[in-house]
């Protein structure tokens, strides 16, 4: 029978390979194994001859592959060379051990499966198990155990004499150059001798491995010592099972049979105590348990533990603070953090704070002071005539001693002491919590203002206004066509300009002034008297708006009393006749009131068109298409207007006058010349501003202090905003209608969402002086103000349609160019309609035009 047969037919011999290779051992490795050290191999003569012959044959087939697969021949001879060697290093070991490891070269080197004892639960050995015997004796056999440490040799032991190479760590090509590779304890050379070194050639170190292969051995050479170290079979056994990813000894059992032990007799079987009761205490809430809860819950509280650790998520406390630790390590430790003032505030009782420490001495309470810290007479007597808190250095007279031994005692250590007891008892000592707050923090991150253009930078153009005597007449207000085109301005003296935009020349002027003053005046309230007095008088253009309809050419300006419908005749063939039919009914006004339907109306208002013969100057129209060119009616009002505002769709208009009480709010309709009084009678102080929602019909009325927002379908007041200001002077409308923004006298500028609240969204405080004028862009997110500081800024005003996001605002320039005269400066700003240009009106008499540039 050949040894595949004997291996196929015997199963132990099958456990005992798998016992011995592991899953990733190839199949000539599971032979060798088996070949090697297979327990039940037989011991007669004709089988071990049988298994020589085989053997012999397989080492002629596969004579090139001897190195892979190794050789189970020489396996007692190995055997018999490592117990002699055994035997002369323990000399003085005691005989049973000698005698253990002489019959250690029968036993086999591979052993059958260890078999745990299985056990009823009476405790005796469970039928069945036949090799129980013979595993027991296999398992208790100490050379089993010996085996398994024979392979720990320790490296200090390898090297006893000190032969070895003690040079360290040092790199050995530095020894290339020399004879030798090294020294050895002693400090002797130890010279190159191996030819499998750097000392013999290739020659011979392949000589060297034919004889290796010859003798079947396997040699290792050790650069460090330069040393040939053959290895046993033993060792490249290990070395194969560590490569394959298996155990390092073949004996180990990486997975033993359980032995289910029974101790005691079980209580469910056998019956004792059976007849008895449950003791009442089991019954009843541990006290123990309920020890232990309320200890755990004050830990929790404490911080001690965590809910992870009650719910086993984590073992032990200690690995949680421990990274904590850790990870606070990279993070800067701050010292004066403030939580210290916070816990001594927090805590209950009196509060604690220590006393505030003594000074520490200086040079002139030592006992050998400097010699320029030493008084004289006369500093000894101005001292004894000053104060003791005036004194330098207080009750103390610095002196010099000679010694230590020669300075007494301290004359004023009592009243010292006590004085400062007193500080201690008298004067309270309170804790101020300081805010721990970085100023940095508290301003917001707004971004670049070269990152918010386009707005106005530069001046461009200078308008010129011609007058007549020495003073220059102020430019009261200012408006823009619809088309960006033309500016129209109002001045101090009454007249109405109309100027180009782009070549700053002047169009056209009319004197409404003295136009309204030879047209006639209405009397009203029996003040003819006042009238007649003040017709001479130049009374100033206040306010002056362009009609935002871009068919309807015409201006309305407010003067003294009047609001006056100018036909400015700078529009096309088509918006000429739409013009004229607007202003037909105006036109054709005589002044007796028939057109006015409104009772409360008719007593506050007139209107009377202007006749051409009236005019002064050349009636001609500034277009070829203009039509009529000049001022078309004028609107007499019981008190001075102070401000005209168009509806968006340029039919209907209003004036306001502060001093008129109920009627000082009147909506006009300039297609039917009509009129309309909305209040019946004043709320909320004189009304100063008042201006139509861009898209709703709604109605701001700005008083001097808030602004109320009124339904004008419903006739109801909707909402009411809370300005803060002393005495609002202009308002504006933002383009979308959600946000309003207020100009104010003492200094403010307040911006409403009107989604927000009745309160300021913001409130801008940038100017030094009064504000005079807001305005919005049409169309480009910029705000502007202008003030009697003599400048005007500019605002990124950027609204988004997302409701979840504030408005930005950012400040982006301040313009300068106007002086400032009789306290007075840039009174009127606008925006061009469809460029990021701004105009400026000041008190200098001039208008500015600055441009993106």
């Amino acid at each position: 029978m050949t040894l595949k047969e004997k291996k196929n037919t015997s199963p132990e011999s099958d456990d005992d390979g798998d016992d011995s290779s592991s899953v990733y051992d190839s199949g000539v490795e599971e032979q060798e194994v088996d070949e090697e050290y297979d327990s039940d191999a037989p011991e007669s003569a004709s089988d071990s001859e049988d298994i020589d012959d085989d053997d012999d044959d397989d080492d002629d087939e596969n004579g090139e592959d001897f190195e892979d697969q190794g050789s189970s021949d020489d396996e007692d001879d190995i055997l018999q060379d490592q117990i002699k060697a055994a035997k002369l290093q323990d000399d003085d070991e005691s005989e049973d051990e000698l005698e253990i490891i002489e019959d250690f070269e029968t036993i086999p080197r591979s052993f059958a499966e260890p078999k745990s004892f299985k056990r009823n639960k009476d405790g005796k050995v469970m039928p069945g198990q036949a090799l129980d015997d013979k595993i027991d004796e296999d398992i208790n056999d100490p050379a089993v155990a010996q085996l398994m440490h024979t392979d720990d040799l320790s490296s200090d032991d390898e090297d006893i004499e000190g032969e070895g190479n003690r040079i360290g760590r040092v790199p050995l090509h530095w020894y290339d150059e020399y004879d030798h590779i090294g020294y050895n304890v002693h400090g002797k050379k130890i010279t190159k001798q191996s030819a499998k070194g750097d000392a013999g050639d290739l020659l011979d170190k392949a000589l060297q491995n034919q004889d290796d292969i010859e003798k079947k051995k396997y040699v290792v050479y050790d650069a460090l010592n330069d040393t040939d170290i053959e290895l046993t079979e033993r060792q490249l056994q290990i070395i194969r099972r560590v490569q394959a990813g298996a155990f390092a000894h073949p004996e180990h059992d990486a997975n033993p049979d359980y032995i289910a032990y029974y101790s005691g007799v079980d209580q469910q079987i056998s019956g004792i105590n059976s007849d008895r009761h449950e003791p009442k205490a089991r019954f009843q809430p541990s006290k123990y348990e309920k020890a232990q809860v309320r200890q755990l819950l004050k830990k929790l509280q404490d911080g001690v533990i965590t809910m992870d650790y009650l719910t086993g998520k984590v073992r032990d406390m200690n690995d949680v603070n421990r990274k904590k630790k850790d990870g606070d390590t990279d993070k800067p430790f701050m010292m004066w953090t403030g939580d210290e003032e916070d816990e001594l505030y927090f805590r209950k009782g009196p509060m604690h704070i220590a006393a505030p420490k003594l000074a520490p001495p200086t040079h002139a309470e030592s006992y050998n002071p400097p010699e320029e810290y030493l008084p004289t007479e006369e500093d000894i007597k101005q001292w004894e005539e000053m104060d003791v808190k005036d004194r330098p250095h207080g009750l103390l007279i610095p002196k010099k001693f000679n010694n230590l031994r020669s300075v007494g005692a301290y004359e004023h250590a009592v009243r010292e002491r006590f004085e400062r007891c007193l500080d201690l008892y008298l004067c309270p000592r309170v804790m101020k919590r300081r805010l721990n707050i970085d100023p940095e923090s508290l301003v917001p991150s707004l971004p670049k203002a070269s990152d918010l253009r386009p707005f106005p930078t530069s001046k461009c153009i200078e308008y010129e206004t011609p007058y007549d005597g020495d003073q220059v007449p102020m430019i009261r207000c200012l408006t823009v066509s619809p088309d960006g085109q033309y500016l129209a301005s109002g001045a101090s003296d009454g007249f109405v300009r109309i100027w180009e935009v782009q070549t700053g020349r002047l169009l056209k002027s009319w004197d409404v002034s003295s136009l309204v003053a030879k047209s006639g005046i209405v009397i009203r309230d029996g003040d003819e008297k006042d009238d007649q007095s003040n017709q001479n008088i130049v009374k100033p253009v206040v306010s002056i708006e362009w009609n935002p309809n871009r068919s309807h050419h015409c201006i309305l300006a407010a003067v003294g009393k009047c609001a006056v419908v100018i036909a400015t005749g700078t529009g096309g063939q088509y918006d000429a006749e739409l013009t004229e039919a607007l202003l037909a009914a105006a036109s054709s006004c005589a002044g007796d009131g028939k057109n006015i339907k409104n009772a409360k109306a008719k007593k506050s208002v007139t209107w009377k068109s202007i006749r051409s013969d009236e005019l002064e100057g050349d009636g001609t129209p500034i277009s070829a298409f203009g039509g009529t060119c000049g001022p078309v009616v004028a609107l007499y009002m019981t008190k001075d207007v102070a401000a005209v505002k168009w509806h968006k769709k340029g039919d209907y208009f209003l004036t306001v006058s502060p001093k008129a009480m109920a009627a000082s709010v009147l909506i006009h309709q300039l297609n039917k010349a009509a009129s309309q009084q909305p209040f019946s009678k004043n709320k909320g102080g004189e009304v100063q501003r008042a201006c139509f929602h861009p898209n709703k019909p709604f109605l701001f009325v700005a008083t001097k202090e808030n602004i109320r927002v009124y339904h004008l379908v419903k006739q109801s007041l909707v909402k009411r905003l809370l300005s803060g200001c002393k005495w609002i002077s202009s308002i504006d409308i933002h383009p979308s209608g959600d946000h309003v923004i207020v100009g104010s006298l003492d200094r403010r500028m307040v911006w409403f969402d009107l989604d927000l609240s009745a309160t300021p969204y913001k409130t801008l405080r940038y100017h030094e002086k009064a504000l005079r004028h807001v305005s919005f862009h049409p169309r480009y997110p910029l705000m502007a103000s202008s003030s009697d500081d003599g400048s005007v800024h500019v605002f990124h005003s950027m609204v988004y349609s997302d409701l979840m996001r504030n408005p930005l605002i950012v400040p982006v320039k301040i313009l300068r160019g106007h002086s400032v005269v009789d306290k007075l400066g840039v009174i009127a700003c606008a925006f061009h309609p469809t460029q990021p240009w701004l105009f400026s009106a000041g008190a200098d008499g001039k208008i500015h035009l600055y441009q993106d540039i």
